[in-house]
Protein backbone atom coordinates (compact mmCIF):
# COMPACT_ATOMS: atom_id res chain seq x y z
CA UNK A 1 0.00 0.00 0.00
CA UNK A 2 1.54 3.16 -0.89
CA UNK A 3 -1.12 5.33 1.22
CA UNK A 4 -0.61 8.42 -0.87
CA UNK A 5 -3.82 10.40 -1.77
CA UNK A 6 -4.56 9.88 -6.07
CA UNK A 7 -1.03 7.76 -6.28
CA UNK A 8 -2.31 3.90 -7.11
CA UNK A 9 -0.82 1.27 -4.74
CA UNK A 10 2.61 -0.15 -6.29
CA UNK A 11 2.16 -3.81 -6.75
CA UNK A 12 4.00 -5.26 -3.29
CA UNK A 13 5.23 -8.21 -5.82
CA UNK A 14 7.66 -5.57 -7.71
CA UNK A 15 11.06 -5.66 -7.48
CA UNK A 16 12.78 -2.32 -7.15
CA UNK A 17 16.79 -1.83 -7.74
CA UNK A 18 18.75 1.06 -5.91
CA UNK A 19 22.07 2.45 -6.77
CA UNK A 20 23.53 4.77 -3.83
CA UNK A 21 26.62 6.36 -2.98
CA UNK A 22 28.16 9.54 -2.27
CA UNK A 23 28.33 12.44 -5.11
CA UNK A 24 31.10 11.38 -7.66
CA UNK A 25 30.97 7.96 -6.82
CA UNK A 26 29.87 7.14 -10.28
CA UNK A 27 26.21 6.38 -9.53
CA UNK A 28 24.32 8.26 -13.08
CA UNK A 29 26.83 6.11 -15.20
CA UNK A 30 25.94 2.53 -13.44
CA UNK A 31 22.53 3.56 -13.46
CA UNK A 32 22.41 3.94 -17.17
CA UNK A 33 23.85 0.81 -17.57
CA UNK A 34 22.16 -1.28 -15.51
CA UNK A 35 18.70 0.60 -17.30
CA UNK A 36 19.90 -0.18 -20.73
CA UNK A 37 20.93 -3.98 -19.89
CA UNK A 38 17.32 -4.47 -18.00
CA UNK A 39 14.92 -2.45 -19.16
CA UNK A 40 14.82 -0.17 -16.32
CA UNK A 41 13.54 3.61 -15.84
CA UNK A 42 15.89 5.84 -13.71
CA UNK A 43 14.17 7.15 -11.10
CA UNK A 44 15.74 10.46 -9.54
CA UNK A 45 16.63 10.50 -5.09
CA UNK A 46 18.57 12.95 -5.18
CA UNK A 47 17.34 16.08 -2.91
CA UNK A 48 19.69 18.88 -5.54
CA UNK A 49 18.61 16.99 -8.93
CA UNK A 50 14.87 17.73 -8.26
CA UNK A 51 15.38 21.00 -9.25
CA UNK A 52 15.44 22.56 -12.57
CA UNK A 53 17.33 25.67 -11.93
CA UNK A 54 20.50 23.89 -11.43
CA UNK A 55 21.19 21.28 -14.35
CA UNK A 56 25.12 21.38 -14.03
CA UNK A 57 26.04 22.22 -10.90
CA UNK A 58 23.82 19.48 -9.50
CA UNK A 59 25.44 16.91 -11.87
CA UNK A 60 22.16 15.82 -13.37
CA UNK A 61 22.32 13.37 -16.33
CA UNK A 62 23.03 15.13 -19.49
CA UNK A 63 20.05 15.60 -22.10
CA UNK A 64 21.78 12.44 -24.44
CA UNK A 65 21.88 10.29 -21.11
CA UNK A 66 18.46 11.31 -20.70
CA UNK A 67 17.57 10.14 -23.97
CA UNK A 68 19.00 6.41 -23.66
CA UNK A 69 16.48 5.61 -21.28
CA UNK A 70 13.43 7.11 -19.57
CA UNK A 71 14.87 9.13 -16.27
CA UNK A 72 12.16 10.73 -14.13
CA UNK A 73 12.34 13.46 -10.89
CA UNK A 74 15.28 15.07 -12.64
CA UNK A 75 14.66 19.18 -12.96
CA UNK A 76 10.92 18.50 -11.95
CA UNK A 77 10.93 21.07 -9.06
CA UNK A 78 11.19 24.80 -9.37
CA UNK A 79 13.83 26.52 -7.12
CA UNK A 80 11.62 28.49 -5.09
CA UNK A 81 9.69 24.67 -4.07
CA UNK A 82 10.65 23.63 -1.04
CA UNK A 83 11.60 20.38 -1.44
CA UNK A 84 10.61 18.05 1.43
CA UNK A 85 11.38 14.21 1.90
CA UNK A 86 7.28 13.40 1.57
CA UNK A 87 7.16 15.77 -1.40
CA UNK A 88 9.73 13.35 -3.07
CA UNK A 89 8.28 10.11 -1.28
CA UNK A 90 4.89 11.13 -2.98
CA UNK A 91 6.78 11.42 -6.55
CA UNK A 92 8.92 8.52 -6.28
CA UNK A 93 5.81 6.47 -5.69
CA UNK A 94 3.95 8.10 -8.79
CA UNK A 95 7.19 7.12 -10.87
CA UNK A 96 7.65 3.97 -10.02
CA UNK A 97 3.56 2.68 -10.40
CA UNK A 98 3.89 4.25 -13.81
CA UNK A 99 7.94 2.46 -14.27
CA UNK A 100 5.86 -0.95 -13.45
CA UNK A 101 3.13 -0.59 -15.64
CA UNK A 102 4.80 0.46 -18.22
CA UNK A 103 7.15 -2.94 -17.58
CA UNK A 104 10.53 -1.34 -16.57
CA UNK A 105 12.55 -1.66 -13.60
CA UNK A 106 12.38 0.67 -11.28
CA UNK A 107 15.81 1.94 -10.36
CA UNK A 108 16.63 4.58 -7.45
CA UNK A 109 19.57 6.71 -7.96
CA UNK A 110 20.82 9.19 -5.71
CA UNK A 111 22.31 10.11 -2.76
CA UNK A 112 20.23 11.05 -0.33
CA UNK A 113 20.07 8.45 2.56
CA UNK A 114 16.63 10.04 4.02
CA UNK A 115 14.95 10.10 1.06
CA UNK A 116 15.41 6.50 0.46
CA UNK A 117 14.62 5.57 4.24
CA UNK A 118 11.77 7.41 4.41
CA UNK A 119 10.36 5.65 0.95
CA UNK A 120 11.36 2.54 2.42
CA UNK A 121 10.71 2.47 5.93
CA UNK A 122 7.65 5.16 6.07
CA UNK A 123 8.07 9.05 7.35
CA UNK A 124 8.12 8.98 11.20
CA UNK A 125 10.07 10.58 13.46
CA UNK A 126 11.49 8.15 15.23
CA UNK A 127 14.42 9.43 17.81
CA UNK A 128 18.28 9.43 16.82
CA UNK A 129 18.86 5.84 17.65
CA UNK A 130 22.72 5.50 20.10
CA UNK A 131 25.34 4.67 18.06
CA UNK A 132 25.81 1.83 20.91
CA UNK A 133 22.15 0.61 19.46
CA UNK A 134 23.39 0.55 16.47
CA UNK A 135 26.73 -1.60 16.64
CA UNK A 136 24.74 -3.80 18.78
CA UNK A 137 22.52 -4.85 16.20
CA UNK A 138 25.11 -5.38 13.82
CA UNK A 139 27.22 -7.23 15.97
CA UNK A 140 24.19 -8.98 16.96
CA UNK A 141 23.59 -9.95 12.87
CA UNK A 142 27.12 -11.03 12.71
CA UNK A 143 26.97 -13.12 15.73
CA UNK A 144 23.36 -14.97 15.44
CA UNK A 145 22.83 -14.35 11.65
CA UNK A 146 19.74 -12.92 10.25
CA UNK A 147 17.28 -16.21 11.72
CA UNK A 148 18.60 -15.24 15.17
CA UNK A 149 18.25 -11.54 15.14
CA UNK A 150 14.75 -12.54 13.81
CA UNK A 151 14.23 -14.97 16.87
CA UNK A 152 15.77 -12.06 19.02
CA UNK A 153 13.69 -9.15 17.39
CA UNK A 154 11.05 -11.04 18.70
CA UNK A 155 11.63 -11.17 22.10
CA UNK A 156 11.94 -6.93 21.56
CA UNK A 157 9.50 -6.40 19.58
CA UNK A 158 7.20 -9.30 18.88
CA UNK A 159 4.21 -6.92 16.18
CA UNK A 160 7.86 -5.77 13.76
CA UNK A 161 8.87 -9.10 13.75
CA UNK A 162 5.91 -10.74 12.36
CA UNK A 163 5.93 -8.71 9.95
CA UNK A 164 9.82 -9.19 8.65
CA UNK A 165 11.12 -12.41 6.73
CA UNK A 166 13.40 -14.04 8.96
CA UNK A 167 16.10 -13.52 5.71
CA UNK A 168 15.45 -10.02 5.43
CA UNK A 169 18.38 -8.60 7.16
CA UNK A 170 18.81 -4.97 6.61
CA UNK A 171 14.89 -4.44 8.11
CA UNK A 172 15.88 -6.80 10.99
CA UNK A 173 19.17 -4.76 11.85
CA UNK A 174 16.94 -1.36 11.18
CA UNK A 175 14.05 -2.75 13.58
CA UNK A 176 16.31 -4.33 16.21
CA UNK A 177 17.94 -0.92 16.88
CA UNK A 178 14.72 1.00 17.20
CA UNK A 179 13.53 -1.12 19.70
CA UNK A 180 16.95 -1.29 21.57
CA UNK A 181 17.81 2.42 21.22
CA UNK A 182 14.11 4.45 22.13
CA UNK A 183 12.35 1.44 24.41
CA UNK A 184 9.40 1.37 21.46
CA UNK A 185 9.56 -1.19 18.50
CA UNK A 186 9.58 0.31 15.08
CA UNK A 187 5.95 -1.36 14.53
CA UNK A 188 4.70 1.21 16.95
CA UNK A 189 6.51 4.03 16.21
CA UNK A 190 5.57 3.58 12.58
CA UNK A 191 1.66 3.03 13.40
CA UNK A 192 2.38 6.84 14.47
CA UNK A 193 2.68 7.54 10.71
CA UNK A 194 0.64 8.37 7.56
CA UNK A 195 3.18 6.86 5.36
CA UNK A 196 4.17 3.19 5.84
CA UNK A 197 7.44 1.24 4.65
CA UNK A 198 7.14 -0.23 1.08
CA UNK A 199 6.69 -4.17 1.15
CA UNK A 200 8.38 -4.58 -1.94
CA UNK A 201 11.52 -6.66 -2.94
CA UNK A 202 14.74 -4.07 -2.89
CA UNK A 203 18.17 -5.09 -4.26
CA UNK A 204 20.45 -2.46 -2.86
CA UNK A 205 23.51 -0.93 -5.07
CA UNK A 206 25.78 0.32 -2.52
CA UNK A 207 29.27 2.45 -4.46
CA UNK A 208 31.97 2.79 -2.18
CA UNK A 209 35.29 3.57 -4.42
CA UNK A 210 38.30 4.79 -2.82
CA UNK A 211 38.50 7.70 -1.28
CA UNK A 212 41.27 9.11 -3.11
CA UNK A 213 39.74 8.29 -6.19
CA UNK A 214 36.24 9.94 -5.11
CA UNK A 215 38.02 13.20 -3.54
CA UNK A 216 40.14 13.39 -7.28
CA UNK A 217 36.81 12.97 -9.31
CA UNK A 218 35.01 15.61 -7.04
CA UNK A 219 37.87 17.88 -7.92
CA UNK A 220 37.69 17.26 -11.51
CA UNK A 221 33.56 17.63 -11.62
CA UNK A 222 33.75 20.97 -10.33
CA UNK A 223 36.00 22.31 -12.79
CA UNK A 224 33.79 20.73 -15.66
CA UNK A 225 31.16 22.09 -14.04
CA UNK A 226 32.86 25.96 -14.38
CA UNK A 227 33.01 24.75 -18.05
CA UNK A 228 30.00 23.38 -18.59
CA UNK A 229 28.15 26.66 -17.76
CA UNK A 230 27.42 26.57 -13.80
CA UNK A 231 28.77 30.20 -13.19
CA UNK A 232 25.80 30.86 -15.85
CA UNK A 233 23.50 28.90 -13.62
CA UNK A 234 24.01 30.90 -10.16
CA UNK A 235 23.92 34.62 -12.01
CA UNK A 236 20.27 33.14 -13.42
CA UNK A 237 19.34 32.43 -9.55
CA UNK A 238 20.75 35.61 -8.53
CA UNK A 239 18.30 37.04 -10.92
CA UNK A 240 15.77 35.61 -9.59
CA UNK A 241 13.56 38.15 -7.48
CA UNK A 242 10.84 35.29 -6.31
CA UNK A 243 13.20 32.75 -4.43
CA UNK A 244 12.99 32.81 -0.88
CA UNK A 245 16.18 33.37 1.38
CA UNK A 246 15.63 29.42 2.48
CA UNK A 247 15.20 27.70 -0.71
CA UNK A 248 16.85 24.67 -0.56
CA UNK A 249 18.32 24.63 -3.32
CA UNK A 250 20.16 27.50 -2.20
CA UNK A 251 22.39 24.86 -0.55
CA UNK A 252 23.59 22.89 -3.82
CA UNK A 253 27.07 22.07 -3.49
CA UNK A 254 29.54 25.07 -4.79
CA UNK A 255 26.39 27.20 -5.10
CA UNK A 256 27.89 29.14 -1.74
CA UNK A 257 31.46 30.01 -3.03
CA UNK A 258 30.37 30.86 -6.80
CA UNK A 259 27.57 33.11 -5.19
CA UNK A 260 30.87 34.97 -3.09
CA UNK A 261 32.84 35.09 -6.22
CA UNK A 262 30.02 37.23 -8.37
CA UNK A 263 29.53 39.10 -5.41
CA UNK A 264 33.10 40.69 -5.82
CA UNK A 265 33.75 38.93 -1.97
CA UNK A 266 36.27 36.40 -3.31
CA UNK A 267 38.39 35.06 -6.18
CA UNK A 268 37.02 32.68 -8.26
CA UNK A 269 40.03 30.19 -7.33
CA UNK A 270 39.66 30.54 -3.99
CA UNK A 271 35.63 30.02 -4.77
CA UNK A 272 36.79 26.48 -6.70
CA UNK A 273 39.07 25.33 -3.78
CA UNK A 274 36.83 26.21 -1.22
CA UNK A 275 34.02 24.41 -2.63
CA UNK A 276 35.36 21.71 -3.76
CA UNK A 277 36.66 21.06 -0.12
CA UNK A 278 33.12 21.31 0.83
CA UNK A 279 32.19 18.81 -1.50
CA UNK A 280 34.59 16.59 -0.07
CA UNK A 281 33.58 16.86 3.01
CA UNK A 282 29.69 16.01 1.75
CA UNK A 283 30.69 13.04 0.09
CA UNK A 284 32.51 11.85 3.20
CA UNK A 285 29.82 11.94 5.30
CA UNK A 286 27.45 10.63 2.76
CA UNK A 287 29.94 7.50 3.22
CA UNK A 288 29.77 7.28 6.80
CA UNK A 289 25.93 7.38 7.04
CA UNK A 290 25.49 4.76 3.93
CA UNK A 291 28.12 2.87 5.62
CA UNK A 292 26.38 2.88 9.31
CA UNK A 293 22.33 3.10 8.26
CA UNK A 294 22.77 0.61 4.87
CA UNK A 295 22.77 -2.99 4.50
CA UNK A 296 24.00 -3.32 1.07
CA UNK A 297 23.13 -6.44 -1.02
CA UNK A 298 25.88 -5.61 -3.25
CA UNK A 299 29.21 -3.53 -2.58
CA UNK A 300 31.25 -1.84 -5.37
CA UNK A 301 34.43 -0.46 -4.31
CA UNK A 302 36.37 0.05 -7.47
CA UNK A 303 36.64 3.43 -9.03
CA UNK A 304 34.06 3.12 -11.62
CA UNK A 305 35.94 6.91 -13.11
CA UNK A 306 38.56 4.46 -14.66
CA UNK A 307 37.12 2.36 -17.45
CA UNK A 308 39.74 -1.01 -16.47
CA UNK A 309 38.41 -1.09 -13.23
CA UNK A 310 34.12 -1.18 -14.55
CA UNK A 311 33.19 -4.57 -15.99
CA UNK A 312 29.20 -4.12 -15.16
CA UNK A 313 28.44 -7.61 -16.94
CA UNK A 314 30.72 -9.39 -15.10
CA UNK A 315 30.86 -7.94 -11.61
CA UNK A 316 27.71 -6.38 -11.22
CA UNK A 317 24.77 -8.04 -14.04
CA UNK A 318 25.11 -11.78 -12.75
CA UNK A 319 23.65 -10.47 -9.04
CA UNK A 320 20.50 -8.40 -10.88
CA UNK A 321 19.92 -11.46 -12.71
CA UNK A 322 20.11 -13.86 -9.76
CA UNK A 323 17.59 -11.10 -7.72
CA UNK A 324 15.29 -10.61 -10.01
CA UNK A 325 15.05 -14.32 -10.56
CA UNK A 326 14.38 -14.97 -6.82
CA UNK A 327 12.34 -11.86 -6.55
CA UNK A 328 8.51 -13.06 -5.63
Amino acid sequence: MTAIPGVPDLPASAPILVVAGPTASGKSALGLALAEQFNGTVINADSMQVYRDLRVLTARPTPAEETRVPHRLYGVLDGAVHGTAALWRGMALQAMVETVAEGRLPILLGGTGMYLRGLFEGLVDIPAIPAEARADARAKLAQVGPEGLHLALSALDPDTAARLMPGDSQRLVRAYEVALGTGRGLAAWQADSPAPPLPNPVFRLLLRPPRDALYARIDRRFEAMLAAGALDEVRAMLARTDLPADAPMRKAHGLPELVQYLNGEMALDEAVRIGQLNTRHYAKRQTTWFRHQVQPDLVVENDLGRQENFNPEAEIFPFIVRYLLTAP
